[in-house]
């Protein structure tokens, strides 16, 4: 799925994983969306969504806007990865023989968002430091909603104390491993080494979005504060 610059192939710097449950599942989801292309779901997904909205506005604020036309590409990928960021061309792949419907969508492009957010405020170097890796993969999996209460359920998982937090680090473990060839040790380790700093990066939400309300909540409050530095 990743490819070095100049490499033999071109492939996202990091990518989303599908959930062991979201796989048991997939057959029945395919069923509500089999008329769904990919393209319209994105659509869909820019237009609406409320963390894509959000992360839409902070990349413009930030100097990086996003055109759907230049910045996604909808393609045929190999395993089960949903979708990952191409740091090489600053494009978002989505992986559309393994999107199943609108819900997927909309967290796979939330997720890669996060990255493209990363990659636009910070030298990220995704090819040759697993720690800045490991370090948006936990962002992305603790501000996309790839962690929310619902997903978890989908799951089959259940925790109480911290559960947000155990989830979030074996996300990105599993995120570094699809795009990575390294141990799950090596994995872990980096992961371990960063959490504390980059789970409490909340940028550009400002808190942990946990479901949609939050969302436009921090959308909200995003808007709120760029109109305050506007008038500085």
């Amino acid at each position: 799925m990743a490819g070095a610059p100049g490499g033999g192939g071109r492939g996202p710097a990091a990518g989303e994983p599908p959930a062991r449950g979201e796989r048991q599942r997939g057959f029945l989801s395919s069923l509500f969306a089999r008329d769904q292309s990919c393209p319209t779901m994105l659509l869909e997904t820019l237009e609406t969504n409320p963390y894509v909205k959000l992360l839409l506005d902070a990349m413009r604020h930030s100097g990086c806007a996003v055109s759907r036309e230049r910045h996604f590409s909808c393609e045929a990928c190999d395993g089960n990865v949903s979708g990952g960021f191409d740091a090489t061309t600053s494009q978002i792949v989505l992986c559309q023989n393994n999107i199943r419907n609108q819900a997927h969508m909309s967290r796979v492009v939330t997720h890669e968002l996060i990255h493209a957010f990363d990659h636009c405020r910070a030298h990220v170097h995704w090819f040759t430091n697993v720690r800045h890796l490991a370090c948006s993969e936990i962002r992305a999996a603790s501000l996309s909603g790839d962690c929310s209460l619902m997903n978890e359920i989908l799951r089959f998982r259940f925790g109480l104390k911290q559960h947000h937090q155990t989830c979030v680090r074996d996300r990105a473990v599993l995120s570094i491993l699809a795009v990575r060839n390294i141990s799950r040790e090596e994995a872990q380790k980096a992961v371990d080494e960063v959490f504390q700093s980059c789970f409490n990066d909340r940028e550009p939400f400002g808190r942990i979005p946990h479901n949609k309300t939050y969302a436009r909540y921090a959308h909200r409050d995003f808007q709120d504060r760029d109109r305050y530095y506007a008038n500085i």
